[in-house]
């Protein structure tokens, strides 16, 4: 590619950045701001229903594709027999899906003809008052946009990962769910895996000493490409509506003619995904999160390629690094071309830990430091019980207490997953300045 090429690649990529990011808040219908004076920006924030012990959870599904149709039959398993969860309603774009959504919910409730509402606009379902929190397994693209629209109806929120979509709607969502005091969980699984929670324990009691360098991945070899799911031939403009699933007229997606491959392999293209960060890598840094603690991340730089495989957007092999304020790093890798991948370790200047304990391993010199810890009881965490990850929404949804992945831990594992993606995308590392909120690159 000439230098000039590269010059007007460059300037594509910053401009689609700058699209998406603009859209933000704006698109969102939250202004310019969505943090200090917020609640005077919004007015008063919604009634979010109590459900108490008794009361029974109305829940609806928003986005019945793949990923989709695996929340609703685990929603719906829970809902059978159960009188304090009901599955109320569906909504999809797509014909097909729409209908097969509707038989899952008959059949796990009292299989009448009258049980399940369908919905083809997700507007109309949250303007049911009988509908009390909601599901989200679209594309990415559209996940901030109905969740926080959901939140400010009075809804709370299970969105699938990733949060969302762009830096900005990301802060937006965390915003109005604080503003509302919404129970929202993000969809990383491995959040509520015990295993983390216990790590946080023994590190934050000085099991490993300063923290200095953490790495872990997501790898699996797919030989015809990750993603490249069956293309349905019945799906056609008239029984998918196309305009509403790209979301141009609201800014999330460029206006493009009906392209089937786009809708059943959505995580393909930079316009709806990002690929291996946010598909794959974003589970890692979740539960690392609840290991580590939280944190925004102050430089993140990328690199990788389509080694492999050439028919998408995204690359098939993705690395990133993450520098923390707190003095340490993350380095996450992805491929779908070899499945061996990195074993996860969070390392220590005394000691190394690792997982499927968790385990941990003094460093030479440390010996002493880490017998002195162990004395202290640094190592003697009991497992906690912290309830499957969809369970444990539910339970949030009574209790209004923070469920696993909060929207808090997911803003900051967003921010650093979606600044990779900036950094790989326009050749930079990315910065983050945590007080201000803002992005910028190096």
């Amino acid at each position: 590619m000439s230098e000039k090429a590269d010059r007007e690649q460059e300037r594509l990529t910053r401009r689609d950045m700058l699209r998406r990011s603009a859209v933000g808040a704006a698109a969102l219908g939250l202004g310019t701001s969505v943090s200090e004076g917020a609640a005077d920006e919004l007015g008063p924030a919604p009634a979010m229903r109590s459900h108490g012990v008794n009361g029974c959870v109305n829940v609806g599904v928003i986005g019945c594709g793949g990923r989709g149709t695996w929340l609703l039959n685990e929603v719906v398993r829970r809902a059978r027999g159960n009188a304090k969860l009901r599955v109320l309603a569906v909504c999809d774009v797509y014909e097909p899906r729409k209908q097969q959504a509707l038989n899952v919910i008959k059949k796990g409730n009292t299989g009448k003809e009258s049980d399940g509402l369908l919905y083809h606009e997700y507007e109309r379902m949250l303007e049911n008052p009988d509908v009390d929190a909601v599901v989200i397994g679209t594309p990415d693209h559209w996940h901030a946009k109905i969740a926080i629209e959901a939140i400010k109806a009075g809804k709370d929120v299970y969105v699938e990962k990733p949060m969302t979509h762009t830096i900005p709607e990301a802060k937006a969502l965390r915003d109005v769910a604080a503003w509302a005091g919404a129970v929202v969980q993000v969809g990383a699984g491995s959040a509520s895996d015990p295993t983390y929670h216990q790590a946080r324990e023994m590190i934050r009691r000085g099991a490993i000493g300063k923290v200095i360098w953490t790495r872990s991945g997501y790898s699996r070899n797919v030989p015809a490409g990750d993603w490249n799911y069956y293309i349905e031939p019945q799906a056609s403009p008239k029984n998918l509506d196309w305009k509403r699933w790209v979301g141009w007229e609201w800014g999330l997606a460029a206006k493009k003619p009906f392209n089937a491959e786009h809708y059943f392999r959505f995580r393909k293209y930079w316009d709806y995904s990002g690929g291996i960060a946010t598909d794959l890598l974003y589970h890692a840094l979740a539960h690392l999160a609840v290991a580590l603690g939280p944190e925004f991340p102050s430089r993140v730089v990328a690199s990788g390629g389509n080694w492999v495989h050439k028919d998408r957007d995204v690359p098939d092999t993705f690395l990133m690094n993450i520098d923390y304020p707190s003095e340490h790093s993350v380095f996450l890798m992805g491929t779908d071309a070899n499945d061996t991948g990195v074993p996860e370790v969070i390392q220590g200047q005394h000691a190394s830990m690792t997982f499927g304990g968790p385990k941990v391993e003094p460093q030479q010199e440390f010996v002493k430091e880490f017998e002195e810890a162990k004395k202290r009881g640094a190592l003697d965490v009991p497992r906690p019980n912290v309830g499957d990850h969809i369970d444990n929404w539910l339970e949030c949804l009574r209790t209004r207490e923070k469920p696993n992945c909060d929207v808090e831990l997911g803003y900051r594992v967003q921010v650093a997953i979606t600044s990779a993606v900036m950094a790989y995308r326009q050749g930079r590392a990315v910065l983050f300045d945590p007080k201000t909120h803002k992005v910028s690159t190096a």
